[in-house]
């Protein structure tokens, strides 16, 4: 897959891409990752890219020709793979299903960092295809975010992480965090390894780790569960054969007759 990444720090952009996950797959030939510097569209010998925003304020703003005629000279020159995301907060909001579509698609894309105040409003209205935001958080610039939709993606392509499996069994997929992991020692501190980690049966693990999926899910990020309409009958079942009956209360879940879910109770912050 081919990524571009435009950017007036491509130095602190190709630091990251290098090493880890990214570095490897770019090295294993799966990822296309190609940096540009967004300097390189600029017109005069200073290589200017910003300027004080009209109407006053404070700050700078990236000004529209350097922009257009980065990714205008890339397009012509090599092909620009499409769509091209404004890294900003308001765009949308980038999560692992859109992660998932990304390197699905095998298409590419490309990316482009604002930085300082934002960018010219033209740029987003008639350069970039969309708008792609991390979070709502305000960050000095498009870097580091950009830098989190390239990962997301690569660990998600064919080949690139060593086991497949760990892409499937995950935080966010199904709509649930990932269960607890533990590693030796089996005591550290007086602190044990569950003994069903350690008892062999497969089956008695995984149905471990779905209910603690499913509890911490319920504990720390509810709104997953309300995002795919709540826990089924089953995903209830485990948590009260679990002894979580309290926490199925406060949340207020109970098993609906006749039906093959189970949904909260009426309140007004309950999936339904």
């Amino acid at each position: 897959m081919r990524i571009d990444v435009f950017t007036i720090f491509p130095d602190l952009v190709e630091a990251y891409a290098s090493a880890s996950i990214v570095g490897r797959a770019r090295k294993g030939g799966h990822l296309d990752l190609r940096v540009r510097d967004l300097r390189s569209g600029a017109q005069d010998a200073r290589r200017s890219v910003d300027d004080a925003p009209f109407g006053g304020g404070a700050g700078m703003v990236l000004m529209p020709e350097p922009l257009f005629a980065a990714v205008e000279s890339v397009e012509s020159e090599e092909g620009l793979p499409r769509p091209l995301y404004l890294l900003s907060p308001g765009g949308l909001r980038f999560d692992q299903a859109m992660a998932r579509e990304l390197a699905a698609s095998g298409a590419g894309f490309s990316l482009l960092c604002g930085r300082y105040e934002g960018v010219d409003q033209r740029v987003a209205d008639h350069l970039v295809d969309a708008e792609l935001s991390v979070g709502d958080v305000v960050l000095a610039g498009g870097e580091l975010p950009a830098l989190v939709v390239v990962e997301a993606v690569t660990r998600l392509l064919p080949g690139v992480l060593g086991n497949e499996a760990s892409a499937e069994d995950e935080s966010f997929t199904g709509g649930l965090l990932e269960y607890p992991q533990y590693t030796r020692p089996a005591a550290f501190r007086g602190w044990l390894v569950p003994d069903v980690l350690r008892s062999g049966d497969h089956a008695t693990v995984a149905r471990w780790r779905r209910v603690q999926a499913l509890r911490r899910t319920l504990t720390c990020r509810p709104d997953l569960l309300e995002a795919r309409g709540g826990l089924s009958a089953e995903e209830v079942g485990l948590l009260e054969d679990a002894g979580e009956d309290r926490l199925l209360s406060d949340r207020g879940y109970h098993e609906t007759p006749g039906n093959a879910s189970a949904s909260p109770k009426d309140a007004p912050h309950a999936p339904h």
